[in-house]
């Protein structure tokens, strides 16, 4: 659990300076679950340039509680908690100079956004959250006023638990929080968790990753680990003292997370994900008469398919949907192996290829769309889909046929410009993994939007 916060402050000398406005958002990771925002007197004078920064005055103070006054909310709110800041030693000094100052010893563990920017997002130009929030596309109300601060740092921060694919961030915070509340009891742990896509991850008692996977359902999937009797579950059941997730609202998004996370994690319970768990690829070529004949077969180290399939009855299948769709042959597909016309040429169901009575040019057109549908070879391209909220949306970057990575957005603006975009995205490991993956998902998901993007 973290609480994030803001505070804004009257200047003045170093450890003299009083709270003149303060918002908490109490966050798990997920979503905000607790909110506490006020004015506060600091019964001292405010700096003038803090007056222009801030537009709080004296006037608007003189009937807010003192910090005494909000001092047993403040602790309230972020018992058990990370506290979260941008710049988080200014903060967490000035809270517990507060406390200090009514004889109560404030402690938190924090985090601080900056910090985690700078690695997490490297390359920026500055990290002040002004300009690291509009590089990001993260929009601001009330710059400079607690409120504003805070609710975009708790958009930058959640952005910035999507990019920690080591999951750092989490494995602390289990770690932390298994010393204080966490449930041992597994049916508590299930009462924790939506019913929701995305992935999980499952924690031993120091915060460590044991077994990470991918589901529609978490909530169900979690349950189903906790009841079976085979040796993986068992494991889990013995081993487990918490449970993390992330939303994904996209399967694409999860299977991606999934197969990147592993590979960066390697948990103990997880058999590494099978190198080529898809056997089976299709490829094309021009026989001596033009005509582009295309193949299902078992995958070439030195040759890139066009698409991959899991098993070779996918791949016919698909071959045969094709067939249909386009009206190819049979023949030309490696369906058949007449010597003479295909089976569909004499029920008037093939133009003729196989005979060489249709022309090349015009069969290949029908060949090539098959192609180009199933293969983003060379392509800057996103993909867009569901987001882990209705007001979002899951995309996925593609740029000269290789995959950089995933993010989520709510502005049509924050796809439309690309330093934005690419600032949004979590980058990622492009593989054979992940290009099967991406291939299979856009054949079977034909309500997925692709958006072809200008190249550089």
């Amino acid at each position: 659990m973290y609480a994030i916060l803001d505070i804004e402050t009257t200047g003045g000398k170093y450890n003299e300076e009083g709270i003149t406005e303060i918002a908490i958002y109490r966050f798990d990771g997920h979503k905000v679950t607790d909110q506490f925002i006020s004015l506060v007197n600091p019964e001292r004078e405010i700096q003038p340039f803090v007056v222009n920064l801030t537009g709080i005055n004296s006037n608007m103070l003189k009937n807010a509680p003192k910090f005494y006054e909000v001092a047993k909310r403040i602790v309230e709110i972020t018992e058990d908690c990370i506290l979260v800041a941008h710049n988080s030693d200014f903060d967490y000094r000035i809270l517990k100079t507060e406390f200090k100052r009514l004889g109560f010893p404030f402690k938190r563990k924090t985090l601080c956004t900056v910090q985690l920017s700078q690695q997490l997002i490297p390359d920026m130009e500055s990290y002040s959250l002004g300009k690291l929030t509009r590089a990001l596309g993260i929009p601001v109300s009330d710059r400079h006023r607690a409120n504003g601060d805070a609710m975009a740092t708790v958009k930058l921060f959640k952005m910035l638990l999507n990019k920690d694919t080591d999951k750092t961030i989490i494995k602390n915070a289990v770690k932390i929080e298994q010393k204080s509340k966490l449930a041992s009891n597994l049916k508590d742990i299930i009462e924790e968790l939506p019913s929701d896509t995305g992935v999980y991850y499952i924690h031993d008692a120091n915060g460590n990753i044991i077994y990470i996977g991918k589901s529609n359902n978490i909530r169900k999937r979690i349950t189903q680990h906790f009841t079976n009797k085979n040796s993986k579950s068992k494991k889990i059941q013995v081993q487990v003292a918490a449970v993390t997730y992330e939303k994904t609202g996209s399967e694409l998004v999860a299977l991606l997370k999934e197969s990147e996370e592993i590979k960066a994690n390697k948990p103990i319970l997880n058999r590494a994900l099978k190198r080529n768990q898809f056997t089976q690829g299709l490829y094309s070529f021009r026989d001596d008469n033009g005509y582009i004949n295309l193949r299902v077969s078992h995958i070439r180290t030195n040759e890139k398919p066009i698409t991959t399939f899991t098993n070779r009855k996918s791949g016919t299948s698909f071959i045969n949907r094709m067939v249909e769709t386009y009206e190819l042959c049979n023949k030309l597909c490696g369906q058949e192996k007449s010597e003479t016309s295909c089976f569909d040429y004499g029920i008037k169901a093939c133009h003729g290829a196989c005979v060489n009575e249709e022309s090349p040019e015009s069969y290949n057109k029908r060949a090539n769309v098959v192609i180009e549908k199933n293969s983003y070879d060379n392509k800057d391209m996103i993909l867009i889909d569901r987001g882990r909220d209705i007001e979002e949306k899951s995309v996925i970057l593609i740029e000269d046929g290789i995959f950089r990575g995933i993010g989520f957005f709510d502005l049509n603006h924050q796809i439309n410009n690309r330093e934005i975009l690419e600032s949004l995205i979590t980058p990622m490991q492009n593989n054979r993994d992940t290009q099967h993956i991406i291939q299979s998902y856009m054949r079977r998901n034909k309500r997925l939007k692709i958006i072809e993007l200008q190249k550089q």
